[in-house]
């Protein structure tokens, strides 16, 4: 059975069949009984909603009888149905799992937008739109409604779509954040002055209505269309630009874009070198959303998609491209890792709606739903007129004659070209006959052998320098510097400046500042390097190379020169991944030590963790053990640090960090006392000033959980002031954060917003967007308590979508907490209930004590404040329980005012009110009483109190004597 409210009231049954509720009445219940959604209606609310202040004499009577001629209908459509409308004290409910309404919210968290809003029909309970029963509930609703409206205009405008929001604005003239989608669309339209006209006139709305300015939002964007900021412009697709035209693929291209308006998976096949990347590309250009994906220098498709896409980690890839708005990948290069591709691809599709893939392989995909397009050669008019433009100096006649030899294969044109411009037509001609024509490479198609024979001819052509640099160069991968192409590629005898020139000349290379080798020739290179007998001496080169690049660079990650460090390091991940791959086990060792920092600040926890199994497999190493371990606990997954400990012998250094690591990573999960004040006295002693700064960081983290906030003042300023010293600016950031909680605790909300805008602005510039989110659900905390629940929502939103996107659980956790605690205090309980009941599981896996307190003391308000206070009452004991097991006693306070509301609601007054004193005084005994923004809870249960006790005070028992009082029913 089905149940509508996104416009008049309707129900069908699972085919579609309507169901006639024809009585008003009946309707009505029906209405009532689906606005609660699933949640029990008393009866004397229900009568109260069917006849208002005129019931009837008995009213139990009439309310039973509507309740049958409801179930009648039900049953008439769908046997059976009748059942699901349910009689339980103190009423009824009606157990509507087909609702709209459900399915719109669920279509929203997932990011499938078009299907939630397609739902609506008009507005919520367009035939009851006046009963005060509905008002609420309308209200809620249409804000979800407008809410998904900007999500999408936002959506399609990072996508460079076209909306059009003249009308909602009218509609909702004082909704900021609409009136900035507007702006935006008619600015990416090229209607400038019509957007500053609708913020003019916001602007005066404001001023007339409300007697304010426009946020500082608004206002920033107008700002920026006045100076015709570049970040306004609409999006271009994350494609290579052309150097030349596309010859001869009109029909292909049209193909191409046809079939991905059809289909969700084209596939683009055929020989190497027969264009296929290129008519990719350009396919994808009509695509704002596209990113282009290399898979050629790639073992892990997954990686290559995250890295195309700035991200940070893989563990949950769908739910990083929903949260991107990716449209379309172009997997390029497929053929060599045809099945994780393929398995990758289907999962995709899966699991990102919207999403289209655009591949290009040797062979087909073999999914489901897959379009294979066999790309075909040039013909001979098109591959002579690609001939003559790539070589300028051939006649078209003499191009021609050409062309059959070169069965119409793009890459052997631009080879062809490159030699036609120094050898000339004749000999040119002579050389590919000796060369394209008669060299095979048997058990392959004829155009392969012949490609092969090309890149064999420009092999020849070469001297022996020019062949040793090119086959070593081969062993990197996404190309190299100089520097690293002088460690892995000279010898005495070659000038290694002038010879990289000549092969740049020769288009066998790529100019600098990095050189690269077309995907084609790496491979051939690296076969002639095997035949060569060098292959592993390179490799060895090469791993040694980029060991003490990660080596030298280690420690400027903990520095002024972060910054450049981690540009670096991103810049040669392919050949660090490469290294990694190749090296010995001691190198190997070395190398992850080295990268471990690197991986932690980019937030590459999955890929951290894989390489550091890899070389753990290869042998005990004490620090990569302990660096997994940590890891393992930052992914939000339990790990045991003693037994990664006991592996240090003779180290002292290496063992004060890697206890001090695994206490910062177990941050809210068991106690890490003992490590962090064992890592920081070996710090002192060895005069490790980072080490101490990033110790004292911690403990005064450690110091917020046992309620001393004046350690966490006294350790986090000092903390501060060090890193300041020494230019780390992910350590600033981190004590600055452990400030602004201080801050926040003790109602100084312009000083905790200042330090923790600081400190985002200090993650940013470094790029480190696992940290970003922490930031930003922090921001959306403080915005929380000063009442801007909206802004609260919008931060606390991208938190959660940076979060998942790394696959950083800790991090995303707190963000999806916070956005419980807005929609709680919103009045969005459902919703409240929802996120909160996300993390529970994952909370109690880990022993997270903290954590687990404060969801089951938001769930136990969002029950009281339902009214249900057994309910409350159970929530609020099983948080007391975890609140008194983390030793915070903030937490206990908390979870004495929930059991203070949970009695109160049940009528047990007297004793909500010794709750009450008991947590007032706890609060006041650790120098943190409730500041008057967070009074929320608290007010509301004293003035529930009051209503039955006047206003006599009571004494506040000893804490053991309130838990004993706390657990009477």
């Amino acid at each position: 059975m089905r149940f509508a409210i996104l416009g008049p009231v309707e129900v069908h049954t699972d085919d579609g069949t309507p169901v006639r509720v024809r009585e008003r009445k009946v309707r009505t219940l029906l209405a009532v009984l689906l606005v609660h959604e699933g949640r029990v209606v008393p009866a004397d609310r229900l009568i109260d909603d069917l006849w208002g202040e005129g019931p009837p004499a008995d009213a139990h009577a009439a309310l039973q009888t509507k309740v049958w001629h409801l179930r009648r209908a039900l049953d008439g459509a769908e046997p059976g149905a009748r059942d699901l409308v349910v009689s339980q004290a103190p009423g009824y409910v009606l157990h509507a799992a087909g609702l709209d309404a459900s399915r719109f919210r669920a279509l929203v968290a997932e990011g499938r937008l078009d299907e939630a809003l397609a739902l609506w029909r008009g507005p919520a309970l367009a035939d009851f739109a006046d009963a005060p029963f509905a008002a609420a509930a309308v209200a809620h609703l249409e804000e979800l409604r407008l809410t998904a409206i900007e999500d999408q205009a936002e959506q399609r405008l990072a996508l460079g779509g076209h909306v059009d929001l003249a009308a909602l604005v009218a509609g909702h003239p004082l909704r900021e954040r609409l009136r900035a989608l507007h702006m935006r669309a008619l600015y990416g339209a090229g209607r400038q002055s019509e957007a500053l006209d609708v913020y003019a006139h916001g602007r005066a709305l404001l001023a007339d209505e409300l007697g304010l300015d426009p946020g500082r939002e608004l206002t920033a964007l107008h700002e920026a269309i006045l100076r015709q900021d570049p970040s306004l412009d609409p999006p271009r697709p994350h494609l290579p630009e052309a150097l030349t035209g596309l010859v001869g693929r009109e029909a292909a291209l049209r193909h191409v874009r046809a079939s991905l308006e059809k289909v969700r998976l084209v596939t683009l096949t055929g020989p190497g070198g027969v264009g296929k990347t290129r008519l990719a590309v350009e396919a994808a250009r009509g695509h704002p959303g596209a990113h282009l994906v290399e898979l050629a220098d790639s073992d892990d498709p997954a990686q290559a998609v995250i890295e195309a896409l700035g991200l940070r980690d893989e563990s949950d890839l769908a739910a990083a491209l929903r949260a991107r708005r990716t449209s379309l990948l172009v997997l390029d290069n497929c053929e060599h890792l045809i099945e994780p591709t393929a398995a990758l691809t289907a999962a995709l599709l899966r699991g990102v709606p919207g999403l289209r893939v655009l591949a290009t392989s040797r062979e087909p995909l073999a999914i489901p739903g897959e379009h294979a397009y066999a790309v075909p050669p040039l013909d001979d008019g098109a591959a002579t007129l690609l001939l003559t433009t790539l070589a300028p100096g051939l006649a078209a006649d003499e191009a021609a004659a050409l062309v059959p030899r070169l069965d119409g294969i793009p890459l052997a044109i631009e080879l062809a070209a490159t030699r036609a411009r120094t050898l000339g037509i004749h000999a040119l001609a002579e050389r590919l006959d000796q060369h394209l024509l008669s060299a095979e490479q048997r058990g392959t198609p004829s155009r392969q052998r012949t490609l092969r024979a090309v890149i064999d001819w420009s092999w020849d052509l070469l001297t022996g320098p020019e062949r040793t640099v090119l086959r070593r160069i081969a062993v990197h991968a996404d190309g190299c510097t100089f520097d690293a192409a002088a460690h892995t590629c000279a010898a005495p005898d070659i000038d290694l400046a002038d010879t990289l020139a000549r092969l740049v000349d020769r288009s066998l290379l790529t100019p600098g500042p990095r050189h690269r080798l077309l995907g084609t020739v790496k491979t051939y290179c690296l076969e002639r390097l095997d035949e060569a007998g060098e292959l592993a001496a390179t490799r060895g080169r090469h791993a040694a190379y980029y060991t003490a690049l990660a080596e030298t660079a280690d420690p400027h990650l903990r520095g002024p020169d972060q910054r450049a460090w981690l540009a670096t390091l991103d810049a040669e991940a392919a050949n660090l991944r490469a290294a990694l791959e190749h090296a010995p086990a001691a190198l190997a060792h070395r190398l992850v030590d080295a990268l471990a920092w690197y991986w932690f600040l980019r937030g590459r926890l999955t890929e951290a963790r894989r390489h550091l199994s890899h070389v753990l497999g290869q042998g005990q190493g004490a620090r990569a053990a302990a660096w997994q371990a940590a890891f393992t606990l930052l992914s939000g997954e339990p790990a045991d640090p003693g037994a990664a400990l006991a592996l240090f012998h003779d180290d002292p250094a290496g063992l004060a960090r890697a206890q001090w690591f695994l206490a910062f990573a177990q941050r809210g999960i068991g106690d890490t006392t003992h490590l962090t004040d064992t890592a920081l006295a070996t710090f002192h002693e060895l005069g490790d000033r980072w080490g101490a700064a990033a110790a004292l960081s911690t403990r005064a983290a450690k110091a917020l959980l046992a309620g001393d906030l004046t350690s966490l003042h006294d350790d986090a300023l000092t903390s501060l002031d060090t890193f300041r010293t020494l230019g780390d600016r992910w350590g600033r950031t981190r004590a600055a954060d452990h400030l602004a909680t201080h801050a926040e605790i003790t109602g100084d909300y312009a000083r905790a917003t200042a330090l923790r805008t600081e400190g985002l602005r200090l993650v940013e510039e470094l790029g480190l967007t696992s940290e970003m989110s922490w930031r930003l659900s922090g921001l959306g905390r403080l915005a929380l308590l000063t009442g801007d629940h909206e802004r609260s929502r919008a931060l606390h939103t991208r938190a959660k979508r940076l979060a998942a996107e790394q696959a950083n659980r800790p991090a995303e956790e707190f963000a999806q907490t916070g956005l419980a605690l807005t929609a709680r205090r919103q009045g969005h309980l459902d919703e409240a209930e929802a996120h909160l009941r996300t993390w529970l599981d994952w909370m109690r896996l880990l022993d997270a004590r903290p954590g687990t307190a404060l969801v089951m003391a938001e769930l136990g308000f969002v029950a009281e404040q339902r009214g249900e206070a057994a309910a409350a009452l159970d929530l609020h004991l099983q948080g007391l329980a975890a609140a008194r097991a983390s030793g915070d006693p903030r937490a206990v306070a908390l979870a004495l005012e929930g059991l203070a509301g949970a009695h109160s609601l049940a009528g047990r007054h007297e004793l909500a009110a010794r709750l009450l004193a008991s947590a007032a005084a706890t609060r006041q005994a650790v120098g943190a009483p409730l500041p008057a923004a967070e009074r929320g809870d608290v007010d509301r249960i004293e003035s529930r109190i009051r209503q039955a006790l006047g206003e006599r005070r009571v004494e506040a028992p000893p804490l053991d004597e309130a838990f004993a009082l706390a657990e009477e029913v």
